[in-house]
């Protein structure tokens, strides 16, 4: 007789949930997470293996740009279920390495040791139709109050965008900054899209006082000029 069990899922946080709490082991010591990255957006990324390509390539990318995460008021969390020893003897070797024109990188971001999968867990990094053994590609953009705005997750064998991830934060930082939504492959300068209008009065004047700065394809999406 067949089972009729549903297979066990992984649970993870949704968009507008709190960020979970651990602390954890890092190879820049111990953190407490989100509570120490209070006030500052965060990037909580995790990758299948230490001493990997694709992961190595994505942390040479993610450290080139760290110091522009900085100036976005944004830090960076990795995280993988190796060892703390094999994380500073990988990174180490990163250094060593030149790729796509990055060389000399030293990632000086914490990278979390979780051998017991207890964080991969708790974010619903650990998906057992890929693997039992290895994270997935997952990034969290957590915001400054610890609520999680962003999930992405990626299979094992593709490497992430990191422009793109950069776009999310810039993105999410403009709507809340101005109270706007931005539109699809939007870029920081482009046009953003105003609030839809909330009665009908409000969407004829809308159409009828159209300005310089503010246009209007019809009562539902007005765009505000950003350039």
């Amino acid at each position: 007789m067949e089972s009729t069990e549903t297979p066990t899922r992984p649970s993870m946080p949704l968009i507008g949930d709190p960020a979970p709490a651990f602390t954890a082991v890092t190879t820049q010591g111990e953190i407490n997470f989100p509570s120490d990255y209070a006030g500052k957006w965060v990037i909580l990324f995790s990758h299948p293996a230490d001493f990997t390509p694709v992961c190595t390539t994505e942390f040479m990318t993610f450290a080139s740009m760290a110091d522009d995460f900085a100036a976005l008021n944004t830090e960076l969390v990795g995280l993988s279920v190796d060892s703390l020893y094999a994380h500073i003897a990988w990174l180490r070797k990163i250094q060593e390495l030149e790729w796509n024109g990055l060389k000399n990188i030293e990632v000086k971001f914490p990278l979390i040791e979780d051998i017991r999968m207890e964080v991969s867990s708790l974010y619903g990094m650990i998906q057992p139709n890929q693997s039992n053994t290895q994270a997935v590609r997952a990034v969290f953009v957590i915001d400054p109050v610890g609520t999680v705005r962003t999930v992405l997750y990626y299979p094992l064998s593709t490497g992430r965008n990191f422009d793109e991830i950069m776009r999310i934060v810039v993105a999410l930082q403009k709507a809340d900054a101005d109270g706007v939504a931005t539109p699809a492959d939007w870029q920081p300068g482009d046009d953003v899209i105003v609030p839809p209008p909330g009665s009908c009065g409000t969407a004829k004047e809308r159409m009828e006082n159209q300005t310089a700065d503010q246009y209007c394809l019809d009562w539902f999406m007005c765009f505000r000029k950003e350039s």
